[in-house]
């Protein structure tokens, strides 16, 4: 804060171009001069709070280092496709872990310092995303009082993330497509053409390339979001993570709770090896959060194990079964952790079990799976 017997308009310019919070011109009393400092120390205090929270959102959002081969390759093409404008899909089952490698793709550009607009494609209905996504303009329809902005325009400069984006329907895949190849839209109830400048990133659980083929997904849609193409492993895939991951997690959730960092026990983490993880990170990440939830010693112990996991420790294939057993309770096993993975969708599952469908809905009553 400046303060100068000899004020001038120039004076007070260059003081303020060269940093000064504010400037004052003498005579100043004491009322004013402390109302400044206020101030000046509330701006401080508020920009400390904003780095904070900046990083604390750059340590949430942060990818787990791994040592499986296929995802450090997947995070070294991830760094260089970041310098680049280009329209990424993230493919991988639920709990991969996409949302993390489009954060990560955004932290890692040159639009870091912009906004990171996320829209999950499967929570509205058709009208209230295509107003979500683009905008609508006063009286476009019932309840539509004021314009307002979509998240297309609100990631102007940065990255927009299309989360799930295999739900949408017809009319928004025109919008999009209209979108990406143009970089303009209109609002929903106006005429107006708006381009914005956002980098687009989209994932999805679902395999676009049989959506296309069964009419479900437009084609010139698909080959404009799939520039660049990242499947995600699933965790059962990588087990050589799991042990990485869920020590990020006992260190992340201690730390939020205030708590000494415990050690997972042998049989905790035994169970963590052999379980197949059918929601990958996310359960794992629930499964720690829990342990940590509700440990009160130094060891999470096996009887904070989440009840799948119970089950699935105290029910494997032991050394001494008759073979008609260990058949039954490895066909139990896996085509339970495929249900899982495919939200228990019996077409899909049968597709990747390889069977027909009606043999699978056999099985699952045969094996008792539900």
């Amino acid at each position: 804060v400046i303060m100068s017997g000899y004020g001038t308009i120039e004076k007070a310019v260059e003081a303020m171009k060269l940093g000064a919070f504010d400037f004052l011109p003498k005579p100043c009393g004491p009322d004013h001069v402390l109302l400044v400092v206020r101030k000046a120390l509330e701006r401080r205090r508020m920009r400390a709070e904003n780095r904070y929270l900046r990083e604390h959102l750059k340590e949430e959002y942060r990818m787990v280092p791994s040592e499986d081969p296929g995802m450090k390759k997947i995070m070294e093409l991830a760094g260089q496709v970041a310098q680049s404008t280009t329209t990424v899909l993230i493919s991988g089952e639920s709990g991969t872990g996409k949302q993390l490698l489009a954060r990560a793709i955004h932290a890692m550009s040159g639009r870091r310092d912009k906004p990171f607009v996320q829209v999950n494609c499967t929570t509205l209905s058709e009208q209230l995303l295509e107003s979500d996504l683009f905008g609508h303009e006063k009286g476009a329809f019932t309840g539509a009082h004021q314009p307002k902005k979509g998240r297309v325009e609100l990631a102007d400069g940065g990255t927009l993330f299309l989360d799930e984006i295999g739900d949408l329907s017809p009319l928004i895949q025109a919008k999009l497509l209209h979108f990406l190849e143009r970089g303009e839209f209109e609002r929903v109830g106006g005429m107006k053409v708006w381009k914005v400048d956002a980098r687009v990133l989209a994932a999805t659980n679902r395999k676009l390339e049989t959506e296309v083929k069964e009419g479900r997904f437009r084609e010139d849609l698909f080959f404009r979001l799939n520039v660049v193409n990242f499947i995600l492993p699933p965790l059962r895939e990588r087990p050589g993570d799991i042990p990485l991951l869920a020590d990020h997690f006992l260190k992340k959730f201690s730390s939020q709770m205030g708590r000494h960092i415990p050690v997972f026990s042998p049989e905790w983490k035994d169970a963590m090896r052999k379980y197949a993880w059918p929601g990958n990170i996310r359960e794992l990440e629930n499964a720690v959060e829990r342990a940590v939830v509700l440990s009160s010693g130094q060891e999470i112990a096996s009887d904070l194990l989440p009840p799948q996991l119970l089950q699935e420790s105290g029910g494997g294939i032991e050394p001494g079964l008759p073979l008609d057993e260990a058949i039954r309770r490895f066909k139990r096993q896996y085509i339970r952790k495929i249900l899982d993975s495919t939200e228990w969708n019996q077409s899909k599952a049968s597709g990747i079990l390889g069977i027909q469908r009606t043999y699978l809905s056999k099985l699952i009553h045969d094996l008792a799976l539900k």
